[in-house]
């Protein structure tokens, strides 16, 4: 390839590259909801999963006109393990672990019978009835930034005000935005408000670390282990728990991201990518990063083979279909500085840690990722 046209390449790709939706096919064969997951788990990837109000919004797409319809199952199910978890579920809001950050006060939480949590005006957490009265906390993804919200709700009528306002009730992922939301406190001089942090027991089919819920109210009733999401005009889009044995149609999701867990050469795993899908996996920007490490976290293997290898003559790293490489995540003494261009080198990330990419030899032979997106 002439270094012109190298140079077109790669500022077309940095115009064009962007993250592909989650791709979503409604079967319209009634199931319970067990058959309707195998079924799911053959023919595509998995029940659907939903991170957000746009995935919400997507997978009605895929059900538009269907008749006759009321529910269709999702992959949500209850695993009667009950576990803390942000109202603001999406998955690529989070990096390393500063989903799992705390900040509860001495001996909380402490009552299994409190499923909501709020923070005082000490900056520490404790949990509460749900239904209690308190005003709180939104974030605002426009603004970056927190807002104090001064009418007295429920946890679940707070959560659907800061949805319909702003993005959704506050997560609260270090220590400097727990303070930047305790002083919003001080200045409003409050004792408690809501944040976005609950208790429950489900979880997604395909091990999916979305938090994301939309139940319908008075929903989930906990009897009930399986998840629907409704159609009717009524409440469309939100979600009722139902029994499995239920037979309902569904909708299955086709993964943008696969892991293949055959230790291949980075040339033959990427031989094989082409084959069966569409090419070895690229990684444009720290959202399609968080979906590329959950399914790495999967892997049998130390690191997982990318679409990535360095362009020696120029001394730079390119994607696969020569995408320019803008978003990067090297772990230390990886990636950077000149190569020697008698041995190649492409690129892998780390199947444990902090999930940082390497910079390796092509012939060795480790688990990879291939993708099902053409854009």
């Amino acid at each position: 390839m002439e270094l012109d046209t190298v140079f077109v390449t790669l500022l077309l790709a940095a115009v064009l590259s962007s993250s592909a939706p989650r791709q979503f096919e409604y079967v319209q064969m009634r199931m319970n909801c067990t058959d309707a997951q195998r079924y799911c788990r053959e023919k595509y990837s998995d029940l659907a999963s939903i991170d957000n109000s746009a995935d919400v919004t997507e997978l009605l797409k895929s059900v538009n006109g269907a008749s006759g319809v009321y529910v269709v199952w999702i992959g949500l199910m209850d695993t009667f393990r009950s576990e803390w978890k942000w109202s603001l579920g999406d998955p690529s809001f989070y990096t390393a672990n500063d989903s799992l950050f705390r900040n509860w006060a001495l001996n909380r939480p402490n009552n299994s019978q409190y499923y909501c949590a709020y923070m005082s005006q000490d900056g520490l957490w404790r949990d509460d009835y749900c239904t209690n009265q308190r005003f709180f906390i939104c974030y605002n993804d426009s603004s970056k930034g927190f807002v104090l919200v001064q009418y007295s709700m429920s946890w679940r009528s707070a959560q659907s005000f800061c949805r319909a306002n702003h993005t959704d009730l506050s997560s609260v992922r270090n220590q400097r935005e727990n303070q930047q939301i305790q002083q919003l406190m001080n200045t409003g001089g409050l004792t408690a408000v809501w944040i976005g942090l609950f208790r429950d027991s489900w979880e997604w089919s395909d091990n999916s670390t979305s938090s994301f819920r939309n139940w319908a109210p008075p929903e989930p009733h906990g009897n009930e282990n399986a998840t629907v999401l409704v159609i009717s005009e009524s409440i469309r889009g939100q979600w009722e728990d139902w029994p499995c044995n239920s037979q309902f149609t569904f909708v299955c999701q086709e993964d943008q991201f696969i892991l293949i867990k055959q230790n291949l050469s980075w040339s033959e795993a990427m031989t094989y990518c082409r084959q069966n899908h569409v090419d070895l996996v690229s990684v444009p920007s720290p959202q399609i990063e968080r979906r590329v490490m959950s399914a790495a976290r999967r892997a049998s293997t130390t690191a997982v083979w990318m679409g990535l290898h360095h362009y020696c003559i120029m001394n730079m790293w390119l994607w696969l279909r020569d995408e320019v490489v803008c978003y990067q995540n090297w772990a230390a003494g990886n990636g950077t500085g000149p190569h020697d261009c008698r041995e190649r080198r492409v690129g892998a990330i780390q199947s444990s840690g902090d999930q940082r990419w390497v910079s390796l030899p092509p012939t060795i032979r480790l688990n990879f990722i291939c993708t099902n997106s053409e854009t």
